[in-house]
């Protein structure tokens, strides 16, 4: 059974994991505290980014040889195979370390088995501590490997009465430019972005994730911004019937898209997208994060199949009082059937507020 000590180390373990949301993806977020053999803490470190050192092989470095007869408190199972990184489980035998305490089993086959080699080596395992928290920590990466669909992230702006955009139907700059970049951030972050084919003809975004103001260097999959590259992800327009204009920018070449219609993915009996089917696809496509950027209709359509995961809300300090509201018909006729949040994060975003929530059922069986 965990000690107090090793409770704590998770907990703050399961707080440094998210300091690489939006840098580690596709690879998962993990916290790791090293405790020496008197429980107190001599290491901390987190997944930083893709390719990088694992959280495990950032908290040993810290600790130095005090990890040596210590606990290794981590936030997924360590892993057991040789990517861009070595094992860590064979860094945490190097070390010495006495114990190693697990909130989450890792289902990936490829890198799984990390706690019987650790057993193997002599060293102490407890798997569980804290699960649920640490699981809820890394949704992002756990629910495909669990659903077998993307992660999806719903994106909106909207005022403070919550309007999408106007009455004459302009939206562009509702939130302030803090916002705007931390929506590049964000795209910069997932693999698959999702629009209608109504914002499309709306709005003719482009779609690309440019950063740190270098949006001119945007070419192929790929963007140099703000001295790294970025893989630019994947455009997909859901267009019922293929009505997605020759010349809309999301067909500009530098990025890829998909122009999802009813024919090609599968239709509902209405004659729209079937999305759990264009979801589908996108996972078999290897594709396993998904930024919902759609407007209140697909957005809507998404919520009313239980096919999201995240919000992300950019409100802004403004009123419309007439216009469209941020979310159509969610498939909610009473108070009783209110989709519920669990607000994850609150911040402000220059002078707008960003709140990230977690739907408290998910409404897809």
């Amino acid at each position: 059974m965990a000690s107090p000590a090793e409770l704590a180390a998770m907990r703050r373990a399961i707080e440094l994991s998210l300091n690489g949301a939006s840098t580690t993806p596709p690879n998962p977020d993990v916290g790791c505290v090293i405790l020496d053999a008197t429980g107190a803490t001599v290491g901390e470190g987190w997944h930083e980014h893709a390719g990088g050192p694992h959280a495990e092989v950032n908290a040993l470095v810290e600790a130095g040889e005090r990890a040596r007869g210590g606990t290794a408190v981590v936030t997924l199972e360590p892993c057991d195979h040789t990517g861009r990184t070595g094992p860590c489980t064979q860094a945490l035998i190097a070390a010495g370390v006495a114990r190693v305490v697990v909130a989450v089993a890792d289902p990936n086959p490829v890198a799984a088995g990390g706690a019987a080699t650790l057993r193997a080596g002599g060293v102490d395992v407890e798997v569980g501590v804290l699960s649920d928290e640490a699981a809820t920590a890394n949704a992002r990466w756990l629910t495909p490997f669990r659903t077998h669909r993307p992660f999806v992230v719903w994106k909106f702006a909207a005022t403070l009465d919550g309007r999408s955009a106007a009455a004459d139907g302009t939206s562009r700059w509702i939130t302030g430019a803090e916002a705007r970049a931390d929506v590049h951030r964000l795209r910069a972050a997932v693999d698959t972005v999702i629009v209608g084919s109504g914002t499309v003809r709306a709005d003719d975004p482009q779609l690309t994730a440019r950063l740190d103001g270098e949006a001119a260097d945007v070419g192929g999959a790929s963007s140099r911004a703000g001295g790294r590259v970025v893989d630019q992800p994947l455009r997909v327009v859901v267009d019922s019937a293929g009505t997605t204009p020759a010349t809309a920018r999301v067909r500009d070449g530098r990025a890829e898209t998909w122009i999802a219609t009813a024919d090609e993915v599968g239709a509902t009996p209405d004659g729209r997208v079937d999305l759990a089917r264009l979801l589908d696809r996108l996972y078999a496509r290897g594709r396993r994060y998904v930024l919902l950027e759609g407007g209140p209709t697909l957005a809507g359509a998404f919520w009313r199949a239980g096919l999201i995961d995240r919000v992300v809300g950019y409100v802004a300090p403004a009123l419309l009082g007439a216009g469209p509201a941020a979310l159509a018909d969610a498939g909610v006729n009473t108070i009783d059937a209110a989709i519920r949040l669990d607000v994850a994060d609150v911040r402000m975003v220059g002078p707008d507020l960003r709140i990230t929530a977690t739907p408290q059922v998910n409404r897809k069986a």
